[in-house]
């Protein structure tokens, strides 16, 4: 059996359905193609029989040349995706969520752009759509600069296109979405994958800054599209804010100046009072219980 041309790595965590629409998507899109691919999933221990699905797929879809990894617990992210990568076969590999699906012929489209560019791009995302698949979602942007955290925290930087953004042609960007990543299986070990004292969160945005630091580039293909459910294993809403606020912090001690962590604790101090007055204010228990954790944490 020829050896894949692009691997393809999912990790799961208690999303049975929207894993299986993913495998479903991945399997249509690539039908008619004659790209030799394999798909690698990496559970994390779910117990919503996920990994029954996923063993039955296994055996009833022989298209999807799936390969599997059970862990028995939430081993986190990036460290799933270190697993998949390091049975990989593929030159190159493509790590999606599993709350992705592919639309119409993505995965090809991104390859080829890949391919066709491979003299300036190293890593690259595609165009992530929210569920009525036409939406755009905003999911790739500049690096975090304490101008940019502030634009993000303070002035509705997302909204203004100055924090996030879904661009229409390709360009250069700091980084893209972790839930669709293209790249060659050598520059992700040059790399080191994912850092794994990241649990959840920011932990792209860290794997593409070291990316940066070794002169390799990231881009975002608009032509390649796909639907992005989001917050599928994130266990609620205050999580997202509470990892954003942890990633923020992780990111600046690792990679940045004592004076600019000062900063940025002072950024994020000014962001989680304002949130407690107003919730407050509002009655938003919601605000007060998150933004009270979030401080803690600063």
């Amino acid at each position: 059996m020829a050896k894949p041309e692009l691997s393809i790595i999912i990790v799961s965590y208690n999303t049975k359905t929207i894993t299986q629409n993913c495998l479903e998507s991945i399997s249509k899109s690539l039908k008619n193609s004659r790209l030799n691919y394999e798909v690698i999933v990496v559970d994390n221990g779910s117990i919503d029989g996920s990994q029954a699905q996923i063993s039955n797929l296994k055996t009833q879809s022989q298209s999807l040349k799936l390969k599997t990894i059970f862990n028995k617990k939430n081993v986190g992210f990036g460290p799933a995706n270190n697993q998949g990568v390091k049975i990989a076969t593929g030159k190159y590999i493509f790590m999606l969520n599993s709350d992705i699906v592919v639309l119409n012929d993505a995965i090809e489209k991104i390859l080829g752009w890949y391919k066709t560019n491979e003299n300036k791009i190293h890593l690259l995302g595609g165009k992530l759509l929210e569920k009525d698949g036409s939406t755009p979602q905003p999911s790739c942007g500049p690096f975090y600069s304490l101008p940019v955290i502030f634009a993000a925290l303070f002035l509705k930087g997302d909204y203004w296109g100055l924090t996030r953004y879904s661009p229409n042609q390709l360009r250069k960007v700091g980084w893209i979405s972790g839930a669709c990543i293209l790249t060659k299986k050598e520059y992700y070990e040059r790399l080191g994958g994912f850092d794994e004292g990241i649990f959840l969160y920011m932990e792209e945005i860290d794997l593409l800054y070291r990316a940066h630091l070794k002169k390799l580039n990231t881009f975002f293909c608009p032509d390649a599209r796909f639907i992005h459910i989001g917050f599928a294993s994130s266990g609620s809403k205050t999580s997202p804010i509470i990892n954003v606020y942890r990633g923020f912090l992780y990111l600046y001690k690792k990679h940045f100046s004592p004076a600019s962590l000062f900063f940025l604790k002072l950024l994020l101090q000014f962001k989680a009072l304002i949130a407690i007055v107003v919730g407050r204010i509002t009655g938003n228990q919601y605000a007060i219980k998150t933004y009270e954790q979030a401080i803690k944490m600063v």
